[in-house]
Protein backbone atom coordinates (compact mmCIF):
# COMPACT_ATOMS: atom_id res chain seq x y z
CA UNK A 1 0.00 0.00 0.00
CA UNK A 2 1.07 3.44 -0.89
CA UNK A 3 1.16 6.26 1.78
CA UNK A 4 0.22 9.35 -0.61
CA UNK A 5 -3.15 9.95 -2.50
CA UNK A 6 -3.41 9.33 -6.33
CA UNK A 7 -1.64 12.14 -8.38
CA UNK A 8 -0.32 13.62 -5.38
CA UNK A 9 3.15 13.25 -6.01
CA UNK A 10 2.81 15.05 -9.81
CA UNK A 11 1.04 18.07 -8.21
CA UNK A 12 4.02 20.38 -7.63
CA UNK A 13 5.40 19.05 -11.33
CA UNK A 14 4.70 21.75 -14.29
CA UNK A 15 3.65 20.91 -18.01
CA UNK A 16 7.21 21.59 -20.02
CA UNK A 17 6.35 24.35 -22.90
CA UNK A 18 7.92 25.95 -25.86
CA UNK A 19 11.35 26.25 -25.25
CA UNK A 20 11.21 24.22 -22.09
CA UNK A 21 11.52 20.97 -23.81
CA UNK A 22 15.08 18.97 -25.30
CA UNK A 23 13.58 17.09 -28.44
CA UNK A 24 15.27 14.26 -30.16
CA UNK A 25 15.89 16.61 -32.71
CA UNK A 26 17.92 19.22 -31.06
CA UNK A 27 20.38 16.01 -29.43
CA UNK A 28 23.21 14.95 -30.69
CA UNK A 29 23.13 10.79 -30.78
CA UNK A 30 25.16 9.37 -32.91
CA UNK A 31 29.14 8.26 -32.39
CA UNK A 32 29.87 9.28 -36.15
CA UNK A 33 28.84 12.92 -35.00
CA UNK A 34 30.39 13.43 -31.99
CA UNK A 35 34.01 12.41 -33.16
CA UNK A 36 33.74 14.42 -35.96
CA UNK A 37 33.37 17.27 -33.67
CA UNK A 38 36.13 16.51 -31.72
CA UNK A 39 38.20 16.22 -34.16
CA UNK A 40 37.44 19.04 -36.29
CA UNK A 41 35.05 21.14 -34.37
CA UNK A 42 36.96 23.92 -32.03
CA UNK A 43 36.86 24.17 -27.80
CA UNK A 44 35.71 26.42 -25.56
CA UNK A 45 36.45 25.98 -22.45
CA UNK A 46 35.00 27.16 -18.86
CA UNK A 47 35.52 26.70 -14.97
CA UNK A 48 33.88 23.51 -14.82
CA UNK A 49 33.24 22.14 -18.42
CA UNK A 50 34.66 21.87 -21.87
CA UNK A 51 32.74 22.62 -24.71
CA UNK A 52 33.36 21.67 -28.78
CA UNK A 53 31.91 23.08 -31.09
CA UNK A 54 31.39 22.69 -35.42
CA UNK A 55 29.41 24.45 -37.26
CA UNK A 56 27.60 21.89 -39.67
CA UNK A 57 27.84 21.80 -43.64
CA UNK A 58 24.46 22.76 -45.16
CA UNK A 59 22.63 19.40 -46.39
CA UNK A 60 20.28 19.12 -49.41
CA UNK A 61 17.60 17.20 -47.79
CA UNK A 62 13.73 18.45 -46.57
CA UNK A 63 14.61 19.23 -43.55
CA UNK A 64 17.24 22.93 -42.96
CA UNK A 65 20.01 22.41 -40.85
CA UNK A 66 19.42 25.12 -38.41
CA UNK A 67 19.86 25.27 -35.05
CA UNK A 68 22.03 23.35 -32.07
CA UNK A 69 22.16 20.07 -31.97
CA UNK A 70 23.89 19.12 -28.20
CA UNK A 71 25.49 15.89 -27.22
CA UNK A 72 27.23 14.99 -23.04
CA UNK A 73 30.09 12.93 -22.48
CA UNK A 74 31.10 12.18 -19.18
CA UNK A 75 34.21 9.49 -18.90
CA UNK A 76 34.33 6.93 -16.71
CA UNK A 77 37.19 8.91 -14.84
CA UNK A 78 34.72 11.35 -13.31
CA UNK A 79 33.03 9.07 -11.18
CA UNK A 80 30.68 6.03 -10.81
CA UNK A 81 27.50 5.51 -12.71
CA UNK A 82 25.35 7.30 -10.14
CA UNK A 83 27.96 10.76 -10.20
CA UNK A 84 28.21 10.27 -14.02
CA UNK A 85 24.16 10.17 -14.58
CA UNK A 86 23.59 13.19 -12.26
CA UNK A 87 26.18 15.50 -13.83
CA UNK A 88 24.40 14.72 -17.46
CA UNK A 89 20.74 15.50 -15.84
CA UNK A 90 22.24 19.09 -14.51
CA UNK A 91 24.10 19.33 -18.01
CA UNK A 92 21.12 18.86 -19.76
CA UNK A 93 18.38 20.58 -17.69
CA UNK A 94 21.09 23.60 -17.86
CA UNK A 95 20.86 23.47 -21.52
CA UNK A 96 17.32 23.25 -21.99
CA UNK A 97 16.74 26.28 -19.34
CA UNK A 98 19.68 28.27 -22.01
CA UNK A 99 19.34 26.83 -25.32
CA UNK A 100 18.76 30.13 -27.80
CA UNK A 101 15.97 29.55 -29.81
CA UNK A 102 17.65 31.35 -32.86
CA UNK A 103 21.23 29.71 -33.58
CA UNK A 104 23.41 28.82 -36.97
CA UNK A 105 23.40 25.12 -37.39
CA UNK A 106 26.10 23.48 -35.20
CA UNK A 107 27.45 20.07 -33.12
CA UNK A 108 27.81 20.80 -29.74
CA UNK A 109 29.44 18.32 -27.13
CA UNK A 110 29.45 19.30 -23.64
CA UNK A 111 32.64 17.42 -21.72
CA UNK A 112 32.05 18.34 -18.01
CA UNK A 113 34.88 18.59 -15.51
CA UNK A 114 35.12 17.21 -12.00
CA UNK A 115 34.20 20.46 -9.95
CA UNK A 116 30.61 20.58 -12.01
CA UNK A 117 29.33 18.30 -8.93
CA UNK A 118 30.55 21.05 -6.42
CA UNK A 119 29.24 23.91 -8.56
CA UNK A 120 26.02 25.86 -7.62
CA UNK A 121 23.15 24.92 -10.32
CA UNK A 122 22.94 28.44 -11.33
CA UNK A 123 26.72 28.66 -11.62
CA UNK A 124 26.44 25.97 -14.15
CA UNK A 125 23.62 27.76 -15.83
CA UNK A 126 25.44 30.88 -16.11
CA UNK A 127 28.69 29.15 -17.91
CA UNK A 128 25.92 26.92 -20.62
CA UNK A 129 24.89 30.49 -21.43
CA UNK A 130 28.12 31.84 -21.69
CA UNK A 131 29.20 29.09 -24.32
CA UNK A 132 26.15 29.21 -26.21
CA UNK A 133 26.82 32.95 -26.93
CA UNK A 134 30.73 32.42 -27.52
CA UNK A 135 29.97 29.80 -29.86
CA UNK A 136 27.39 32.31 -31.77
CA UNK A 137 29.73 34.93 -32.08
CA UNK A 138 32.31 32.69 -33.11
CA UNK A 139 30.22 31.15 -35.90
CA UNK A 140 29.10 34.44 -36.90
CA UNK A 141 32.66 35.52 -37.36
CA UNK A 142 33.74 32.49 -39.33
CA UNK A 143 30.43 32.66 -41.64
CA UNK A 144 31.41 36.31 -42.12
CA UNK A 145 34.87 35.66 -43.09
CA UNK A 146 33.55 33.22 -45.97
CA UNK A 147 31.33 35.14 -47.25
CA UNK A 148 34.27 37.87 -47.91
CA UNK A 149 36.52 35.05 -48.85
CA UNK A 150 33.45 33.60 -51.32
CA UNK A 151 32.33 37.48 -52.55
CA UNK A 152 35.76 38.25 -53.51
CA UNK A 153 36.09 35.89 -56.26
Amino acid sequence: MTASASGESNQSVARRTGNATFPRSARLLRHADFERVYKQGRRHFSASMTVFYLQREPVATKAPSTGLRIGFTVGRALGGAVQRNRMKRRLREAVRLTRPEQAPGADVVINPKKTLMQTDFAAVVNEVRQAFVVIGKKLAATGSEQESVSGSR
